[in-house]
């Protein structure tokens, strides 16, 4: 008797490239819709429809690019991490690419995050730059950024270069609950989360539901721009398969 999987049929069929060619080309232009939607709306909601807030006034609204950026910095970071693990155990050649190709979308997201902060904490703050908690925590996750793509250029071999960079991504998964609760833990400038899964958002409705819009519109956006560069690696590693030379011909 076969041994039973307890893995879900997709998951086993990950670890083919060409599948997961085939699927991403499928999803793209879903995904690409969506965000090209959601960031449409949640933009115009957010400066043309949303109030201004009654201490910051309409400075606040950068809000609608900073919170979404930094969310998404910190998801991506984590995607990448368990990516990396997934290579590590299963040994999965499309794990190693995500995780690969994780790193430069995440490194853009934590840049805009930390300008978009920068230029939000001037009139608030009254400085560019303070060494928060939270702002410094945000700025090493920039640099575990920078880190994991420098490491994989450095290395030649592509299995040792994920396995490393894997390793890097790991370790600096300590990081992610440091920015997340820092407003917590230390008496920081940084306002508290905007809003939680768990709790009711502090803002009102009409100020956070554009808010929310972004986010996903955000999430959409990195998915396209993932699914596209992991393309652009399926074929560029298997670029002496069969198929590939199939594909490249017609």
């Amino acid at each position: 008797m076969a041994e039973k999987k307890w893995m879900p049929r997709w998951f086993y069929q990950l670890a083919s490239p060409r599948w997961c060619y085939d699927i991403t080309g499928k999803l793209l232009p879903i995904f690409a819709i969506a965000a090209l939607l959601t960031l449409v709306v949640g933009t115009v909601w957010a400066l043309a429809f949303a109030p201004a807030d009654y201490q910051q006034g309409n400075s606040f609204r950068i809000i609608y690019i900073h919170v979404p950026a930094s969310i998404l910095a910190q998801s991506c970071y984590m995607l990448m991490a368990v990516a990396g693990a997934i290579g590590l155990i299963w040994k999965m050649k499309i794990a190693d690419m995500v995780a690969k190709c994780c790193a430069p979308i995440g490194a853009s997201i934590a840049i805009l995050s930390l300008a978009t902060g920068a230029i939000w904490g001037k009139p608030t703050w009254g400085s560019w730059w303070v060494w928060d908690a939270r702002l410094t925590s945000m700025l090493i996750l920039f640099f575990l950024y920078l880190g994991i793509i420098a490491l994989n250029s450095a290395i030649e071999s592509e299995r040792t270069a994920a396995q490393s960079t894997a390793v890097l991504a790991l370790v600096g998964l300590v990081n992610i609950p440091i920015i997340k609760y820092s407003v917590d833990w230390w008496n920081t400038l940084h306002q508290p989360a905007t809003f939680t899964l768990t709790e009711r958002p502090a803002m009102p409705s009409e100020m956070w539901l554009p808010l929310l819009v972004m986010v996903i519109g955000f999430y959409c956006f990195f998915a396209v721009a993932m699914m596209l560069r992991l393309r652009n690696e399926i074929i560029q590693r298997e670029r002496r398969s069969s198929w590939v030379r199939a594909l490249m011909a017609n």
